[in-house]
């Protein structure tokens, strides 16, 4: 029976069934074969399984996002850091990875950065002489830092799954996502100076001014945001839905840029990818349900603890994993499923679960970036008209880069927790 079940579901992902449907079926299929519980309490789990109220927070995160990339809030972000760091060598280059770091802290979306941002930047690079192979790879990686810098969705579910504070978890991608996006800016800058590319004209003090005037209101959205999340004025949820609130009433009255007319399309568009991640995580809990019936995190962890005897390891087994299972699945999927799996695991190596969960996201930022299934080299195809391939090449030095933040974040605790003291 079981071998015929993995065969089933290797066949169903071979065939290009979603992953959601899937996990869904797998889930039925273990219920009625390995338990005697009834399939009608599978409907009941599924729909506690989308019902928690953080998950309300995904939905309005991201229909601001797509507001703000329809809107002209993205592209008056663009001007701004022109105009602070757009003469140096690299300033443009610099520019965008300062950009995907301060739209991430809006959006909470890697797609949605790399949209919003790439869609301007990545042509203006070029233009300015940057090699495009080098322009797309960096947009593309850059972007997927919408899932490191709070507010991070994949941030929200792992605080759902494992029953951490969301404002902890928030705050412990601070200093990761930070030193993720200095070290891509070091990178163009070193890159920018052995290629001569730079930007010929400094910005004037009264263009700077201009632009500062023209972006105000989107600079000061994250400090909203995440200002109201840290002084508890607000949860999560309540701070999503201030950011849809905010981005929709300054793009329809202050700047203009979007009509009544443009909301539909947008909403139908957020809709669709609401109930796309809100239906993988109700069938994900259907399974993770069957997991905690049939006793399968703990048989599974005592079973690896025999084996797997130092944190060092653990961490390194369970890195390599996540990283082979991002070419091919969704890790947040994965993440819903294997979360009791590895609890046991954290317990006895004194890991601390917000560390972890880090660990999990950048993870699932690098899943963004790898072949064949990897989400940002899609949206970078579609944005730029290159072929997947190239884009893949393209990314693949900063892939490099990201390895090495991996291993740094995931052996030197310190970089999540640090900041986290802060909000205990």
């Amino acid at each position: 029976m079981t071998a015929a079940l993995v065969a089933l579901v290797a066949i169903l992902m071979a065939s290009g069934v979603p992953l959601a449907a899937v996990v869904g079926i797998a889930a039925l299929l273990c219920v009625t074969g390995f338990t005697g519980i009834p399939p009608e309490a599978l409907f009941q789990q599924l729909y506690q399984g989308a019902e928690y109220d953080l998950l309300q927070a995904v939905v309005f995160f991201i229909v601001a996002g797509n507001i703000m990339t329809r809107g002209t809030l993205a592209a008056r972000l663009i001007r701004v850091g022109q105009a602070l760091v757009g003469g140096f060598y690299g300033g443009l280059a610099i520019t965008s990875v300062l950009l995907c770091i301060f739209f991430a802290a809006i959006s909470g979306s890697s797609p949605a950065t790399v949209v919003a941002i790439g869609t301007i930047m990545i042509p203006a690079l070029i233009k300015s002489g940057y090699h495009p192979r080098f322009s797309v790879g960096l947009l593309t990686c850059a972007g997927s830092l919408g899932v490191m810098i709070p507010p991070s969705i994949p941030m929200i579910i792992w605080a759902v799954v494992v029953g951490v504070s969301v404002t902890k978890q928030f705050t412990a991608g601070f200093l990761p996502g930070l030193l993720i996006g200095g070290t891509l800016m070091a990178y163009s800058y070193l890159t920018a100076r052995r290629r001569g590319w730079r930007v010929s004209r400094r910005i004037s003090g009264k263009e700077l001014k201009e632009a500062l005037r023209e972006g105000v209101w989107g600079l000061f959205m994250p400090f909203l945001v995440l200002g109201g999340i840290y002084s508890g004025a607000f949860t999560a949820t309540e701070a999503a839905a201030v950011a849809f609130a905010y981005a929709l009433l300054v793009e329809l009255f202050i700047h203009r840029s979007i009509g009544f007319r443009d909301l539909m399309p947008i909403f139908k568009e957020s809709i669709l990818t609401s109930s796309m991640l809100l239906f993988i995580i109700a069938n994900a809990s259907v399974l993770s349900y069957y997991f905690s019936v049939d006793q399968i995190p703990t048989r599974a962890a005592d079973f690896l603890l025999q084996y797997i005897s130092s944190r060092f390891l653990f961490l390194l087994l369970v890195n390599i994993a996540l990283l082979i299972m991002g070419c091919f699945m969704d890790i947040v999927s994965a993440m819903l499923v294997l979360g009791p799996v590895f609890m046991p695991f954290l317990q006895k190596f004194d890991i601390d679960p917000v560390h972890f969960g880090v660990i999990m996201v950048l993870n699932i930022e690098i899943g963004f970036l790898t072949p064949p299934f990897g989400v940002n080299l899609f949206v970078s195809s579609g944005i730029t008209g290159k072929d997947i391939l190239e884009v893949a090449r393209s990314v693949a030095p900063y892939l490099l880069i990201m390895f090495g933040m991996l291993m740094l974040i995931t052996y030197v605790p310190w970089i999540s927790l640090v900041l986290t003291r802060l909000v205990d």
